[in-house]
């Protein structure tokens, strides 16, 4: 609810306070007095693109303050709470217009731009008349009304619209995935073959190459080691050591003993010689290999080496790749019945969605009867009992809410044909269209505060008394402040403000001041007889607000 708003030096306003209340507050004064003014001061400060030139004539800069009530719940709390703003019960916006056109605004005493400012008054105000192009005759929001209307639950065929993205996207993917992986069969299935018959083992390069290195260190020193091996063996060291020793022995007898000892050293040598010759032997048992076990040790290894070069890998990864490339081929074989699995799965989802977006059309066919039922009660007491109301539904793309197109549309007279509100309807009847639409369409939100900027224009008598209980009928679930020069509306309202001109000092500026019992007679009589209110005239104005 707006509770107040205060303008300086904005226009034709010096100073102006205004505290407004719940229900219908209607603004009265002669034409040209200045009530459009409010409205370009309230739009200004929420933000609105409006006219340039708002400073007072004189004044350095003007500033429009305005307090709204937000109650627990209301949708500008997680606004201004997603966008970093302080959240109370009272919402204070401030903006101030400099002379040289700068323009600056506060949200709770911290800076906001004009795009927060104005995403934050379509939460809070909401403004009709002839002229009006961002609320009824928006045909992109049609749609959004129809569905308010009707009290629809958007949550199942949104549901249905993520999971059928879902599994078309999945299936896409996995099309997309298949696609890449067959451009390159051939040489997956080359490649596997390939190393599946070299067999390569983690580890096994190196022990190849130590295998390698060994039977090529053997082959250069195995001469040498058979040389030593003759040259300790019988036919060398170890023959002439015996003869030594059977020469001793034969001699030992004749030698009084002197020979025991050299003949125990020798025995010795001889045991140590037979260690080094049985060493030498196995050395060479061990150097012992054939040339071609060497050749196959090579080929190997080389084959292992440049296996690993042309897949640019260690080659003790490469048993690792063989793993990762024979499951890229069974993805590929396996690909078409997983495409068929995923096919089934997105036409289950289009089923889904379409059981879904189906149910809301009807929801949405049916809503669309009631409102134009609704809208034809409505009409006739507006003295257009002859036009005729059309919500119309048609085919569209389909999305998250569905396949439907809505617009409402509306025929002036039997026989005529049918159209948009805004281009059919010429601005009397489209005040009355806008009015019936919204009585039509009000489910008792006091979020927004409902502002009606002359829709009574073109209107009297009878008709403007049911555009008036119309508005009244509004306001009781919210606020309604309607800008009227209709003495049947304005004596509808709870609350009543005079907009005047003056001039003092060759300074012309605008006042509004709220009226009492007594001054709203006296308004009121002034609307329905002219600039001479005579007692006629005031005795009607007592039957208005006393009916």
């Amino acid at each position: 609810m707006l509770l107040s708003l205060e303008i300086r030096d904005m226009l034709l306003i010096d100073r102006l306070e205004l505290a407004f209340r719940p229900g219908l507050n209607v603004l009265t004064g002669e034409t040209g007095a200045g009530k459009s003014i409010l409205l370009d001061c309230l739009g200004f400060v929420l933000g609105w693109r409006g006219r340039a030139d708002l400073v007072r004539q004189g004044a350095s800069q003007g500033e429009v303050t305005a307090v709204f009530d937000l109650p627990p719940g209301h949708p500008a709390r997680s606004l201004l709470d997603e966008a970093g703003f302080p959240v109370s019960d009272e919402l204070i916006i401030r903006r101030v217009n400099a002379g040289d056109g700068r323009k600056t605004g506060w949200i709770n005493d911290r800076r906001a731009s004009g795009e927060v400012l104005r995403t934050l008054s379509e939460l809070l105000v909401e403004l009709h008349g002839q002229h009006d192009d961002r609320g009824l005759l928006n045909p992109r929001g049609h749609r959004l009304l129809l569905d308010a209307f009707a009290g629809v639950d958007l949550g199942p065929t949104r549901a249905a619209w993520a999971a059928r993205r879902e599994a078309r996207a999945a299936l896409e993917r996995a099309e997309a995935a298949l696609a890449a992986a067959k451009g390159e069969e051939e040489f997956l299935r080359h490649a596997v073959a390939e190393l599946d018959k070299l067999a390569p083992q983690p580890g096994e390069e190196a022990e190849l190459d130590t295998r390698r290195r060994a039977m090529q260190g053997a082959e250069r020193i195995r001469e040498d080691v058979a040389r030593a091996l003759q040259a300790l063996g019988s036919e060398g060291a170890e023959g002439a050591m015996l003869d030594a020793v059977r020469w001793l022995d034969g001699a030992a007898e004749r030698a009084e003993g002197r020979l025991e000892a050299p003949a125990a050293a020798l025995q010795r040598a001889l045991i140590e010689l037979g260690e080094a010759v049985s060493g030498v032997e196995a050395a060479l048992e061990a150097m012992d290999f054939d040339p071609r076990d060497l050749e196959a040790t090579e080929e190997r290894l080389f084959a292992l080496r440049a296996l690993a070069r042309k897949h640019d890998v260690l080659a003790d990864d490469l048993a690792g790749l063989a793993d990762a490339l024979r499951a890229r081929l069974s993805r590929i074989d396996a690909g078409e019945g997983d495409l068929a699995r995923l096919r089934e799965a997105v036409a289950a989802a289009d089923a889904a969605y379409d059981a879904a977006a189906a149910a809301l059309s009807q929801q949405r066919a049916l809503a669309a009867e009631r409102l134009d039922a609704a809208m034809a009660a409505e009409l006739a007491p507006l003295k257009m009992e002859r036009a005729v109301f059309e919500t119309r539904l048609s085919g569209a793309e389909p999305g998250p809410e569905g396949r439907d197109a809505v617009a409402f549309t509306v025929a002036t007279n039997p026989g005529a044909p049918a159209g948009p509100l805004d281009r059919i309807a010429s601005g009397g009847e489209l005040s009355r269209f806008l009015l019936a639409l919204k009585v039509c369409l009000a489910r008792g939100n006091d979020a927004l505060v409902l502002i009606f900027d002359e829709i009574d224009r073109g209107v009297g008598g009878a008709t403007a008394d049911a555009v008036g209980r119309r508005l009244a009928r509004l306001a009781e679930g919210a606020q309604v402040l309607v800008v009227t020069h209709s003495p049947q509306v304005a004596a509808l309202g709870g609350h009543h403000f005079r907009v005047a001109k003056s001039v003092e000092g060759g300074m012309t500026t605008s006042n509004v001041a709220a009226l009492t019992a007594s001054q709203r007679i006296e308004e009121i009589a002034r609307m329905l007889s002219g600039e001479e209110v005579t007692p006629a005239a005031k005795e009607a104005a007592r039957a208005l607000l006393q009916g």
